[in-house]
């Protein structure tokens, strides 16, 4: 891009500004045209100040305003032009019988003047700049609601991950099966065992129900002193019970287990009456993972 004097960046910015009078702006308005990087300049000045304009609202001014201007501008006589004397080298008078008299060239005085005062609006109005961008953060800081939409500070969204502590695994428990039959080509019943909660399931295979009769499961140890029923198998394939909790678990694991055929809803007097017809022991079939 091409290099500009200051008195060129200060013209772009004052047309940027509007402060420019009409002949400076039809100026500036002839190098834009022929000068595309003069251009880029003006609009870079013109972006800069134009956050300005969102952060003030428009307001319509009243009727009576407008006519006070055209009454103003009617009353006043046209302004006559500013001439500048010609740059030229200091003239020396001389008369006859006098000292030689210098008549200075005030020019350059009266071009420095414009360029000072041309340097002091842009610094009045960066200052202002300044001052309205640090009040604009301190609004989008503290009250972003008083914001238009187009400069409210995005909701920034924080994700937190909580872990929560590791719960233990409970070890899983032994499961324990027999098979409860005559002789190992006819299983009648299918009778497991939880090691943690001593409850027991039953499965029908291959039993059939006699009429008017019902099918009772024993547990048998030697350090019981009889056999002690564990209640009647039901007529549906599944038969749960928890009862196995009264008992050790040293005799659960090594007990044998036998059906008995007693009259219907099982014995009256707590003690087998009918024949052993099916008998099984468990074993282990799941390990404990406590091993």
């Amino acid at each position: 891009m091409t290099a500009y004097s200051e008195d060129h960046i200060a013209l772009a910015a004052e047309y940027a500004l509007g402060t420019l009078d009409a002949d400076e702006r039809a100026q500036v308005e002839t190098m834009m045209a022929v000068d595309r990087d003069f251009g880029a300049l003006v609009q870079s000045w013109e972006f800069r100040l134009g956050a300005l304009n969102q952060m003030v609202g428009s307001v319509e001014p009243r009727p009576e305003i407008w006519d006070r201007i055209k009454t103003a501008i009617g009353h006043g006589e046209p302004q006559a032009p500013l001439l500048l004397p010609d740059a030229s080298p200091p003239t020396v008078v001389a008369s006859p019988g006098s000292a030689p008299t210098v008549v200075a060239d005030n020019s350059n005085v009266v071009q420095l003047s414009a360029r000072v005062k041309r340097w002091r609006n842009i610094a009045s109005f960066t200052t202002a700049i300044a001052a309205a961008l640090v009040a604009m953060l301190s609004i989008q800081v503290y009250q972003p609601d008083l914001l238009p939409d187009g400069l409210r500070p995005k909701p920034r969204t924080q994700v937190v991950e909580v872990k929560a502590p590791a719960v233990p695994t409970a070890a899983a428990a032994a499961q324990y099966v027999a098979l409860l039959q005559k002789d190992s080509n006819s299983p009648a019943f299918i009778l497991t065992v939880d090691a943690a909660t001593k409850n027991f399931t039953v499965r029908k295979v291959g039993a059939t129900t006699e009429p008017g009769k019902s099918y009772e499961l024993w547990i048998v140890s030697d350090k019981l002193q009889r056999p002690r029923s564990l209640g009647v198998i039901g007529g549906n394939e599944f038969t749960a019970r928890p009862v196995l909790s009264a008992y050790d678990p040293d005799i659960v694991n090594k007990a044998t287990y036998a059906v008995t055929v007693e009259p219907e809803g099982g014995s009256p007097t707590g003690v087998a009456t009918g024949p052993i017809v099916f008998t099984g022991k468990l074993i282990e079939t799941v390990p404990s993972s406590t091993r």
